[in-house]
């Protein structure tokens, strides 16, 4: 009989031991592909968790009174407060409108031949920005502009109609430069869905609309909610268009002016801070409340029309 050297079964024990850890690492996701993620948290961490904690400090150590007091000076001022209505009343509409409009639209490119030209002119407002939108909006709907000039002189209007520096330029401002990106999440989930499910309930007699109410969205409703969350925050964090195409101190005076006013008006950055993390609050209360309705109607995983 041959006999195997000690020194070799320590090394064979110590490499499968050395094999068993890693399999093990790997299985909770501790392995070197995981280990390419530590960038990108350290630059969530740089640019976002520190400033997120040094906001939360500063909103607490107000100029004057106890840690709570810009909360309360907030919460005690109309003309602070009323600000996140203005703002639900902007974001909430646009997002609702925006997703209305992007859902039959995208269901209509899929369908056809040349959907990556028109889903590039469909997006194409992203790329001008919005104080370039908003100084095209103010040159088209303004008092003197193409919209009321051309009413005007048809005969259609007397006088021209104020569609800018109030609520109605802001919202039209939200509506152009957030349809592209609603538009493009809604495109990705409608697109995920099987062909062979439409297909088979057409077979069986159920018309489009029947198709799309049975079918189609309870499929992508999960993704339309994700789709409302991400647009909503875009559109309740607006400040340019409310500036430019609105009126700051009146009907769009939203709550990033109150934040602007405070830190570079009243130079209480304080304040500021506390307003910021306000808004922050209202942005995550209305995510969570639509995250918690979708797992209501959903249950399976996020990426589910892609099956």
């Amino acid at each position: 009989m041959s006999s195997v050297p000690l020194d070799g079964i320590a090394a064979a024990a110590g490499v499968e031991e050395s094999v068993g850890l890693r399999t093990r690492l790997a299985a909770r996701g501790l392995d070197g592909t995981t280990l390419l993620v530590l960038p990108a948290l350290v630059a969530i961490a740089a640019l976002f968790l520190y400033p997120f904690g040094y906001g939360l400090v500063l909103s607490i150590e107000p100029k004057a009174g106890a840690w709570y007091a810009n909360y309360a000076r907030f919460f005690s001022d109309p003309f602070l407060y009323d600000t996140i209505a203005s703002t639900l009343r902007l974001a909430v509409p646009v997002t609702v409108l925006n997703l209305a409009l992007a859902v039959p639209i995208a269901m209509r490119v899929r369908l056809l031949r040349r959907q990556r030209l028109l889903t590039t002119i469909l997006v194409l407002p992203v790329t001008l920005g919005t104080v370039l939108v908003a100084e095209g909006l103010l040159n088209y709907l303004g008092p003197q502009g193409w919209f009321n000039r051309t009413l005007v002189f048809a005969g259609v209007l007397s006088s021209p109609l104020k569609l800018t520096n109030n609520y109605w330029g802001v919202f039209a401002s939200l509506l152009i430069t957030g349809f592209p990106f609603t538009f493009l999440l809604a495109l990705s989930y409608v697109t995920g869905i099987d062909p062979a499910l439409e297909h088979a309930a057409a077979v069986h007699g159920a018309g489009a609309r029947r198709r799309f109410s049975r079918v189609v969205l309870p499929l992508i409703l999960p993704g339309l909610a994700i789709t409302f969350c991400l647009s909503f925050v875009q559109a309740f964090a607006v400040f340019p268009s409310a500036v430019l195409l609105g009126s700051p101190a009146g009907a769009t005076r939203v709550i990033s002016i109150a934040a602007y006013q405070a830190a570079f008006e009243e130079y209480d950055y304080s304040l500021a801070s506390a307003i910021a993390m306000i808004m922050g609050a209202v942005q995550l209360a209305i995510v969570a409340a639509i995250l918690g309705l979708r797992t209501l109607l959903y249950t399976g995983p996020v990426g589910g029309t892609k099956g």
